[in-house]
């Protein structure tokens, strides 16, 4: 059987991954395999991160509700539950972007809620 060299193929593979391990310390960006597994990390990372980021935006959004809705004298779980009472569809984004920008908006919210 024929010997088939792969060099070509395997360099375009190296090149890939030193590209995508530019700006990692040491010799994660220099060398195949330590770059191979710097790499495999960060994207791991990186997948993991983007779920992780979903979860701290609602608990951001719920820390500003919960703090502009006591400033109106009702609890964050009341306020909650009576905006699912009286049928006001709001995401926690959209009630935390109000809070922050326009409380006056937010307190005719928290009224309509709480009636």
């Amino acid at each position: 059987m024929a010997r088939v060299k792969g060099g070509m193929v395997t360099r375009r593979r190296h090149k890939k991954v030193l590209k995508l391990t530019r700006g990692h310390w040491d010799t994660k960006h220099k060398l195949y395999r330590r770059a191979n597994e710097s790499m495999m990390k960060s994207l791991w990372y990186s997948y993991r991160d983007r779920r992780q980021r979903k979860r701290d935006m609602r608990k951001l959004w719920i820390a500003r509700i919960n703090a502009a809705s006591r400033a109106s004298g009702v609890k964050y779980s009341e306020f909650i539950h009576g905006l699912r009472e009286n049928n006001i569809e709001i995401d926690r984004k959209m009630l935390a972007d109000i809070a922050v920008r326009d409380p006056l908006t937010f307190q005719k919210i928290v009224e309509a809620a709480s009636a």
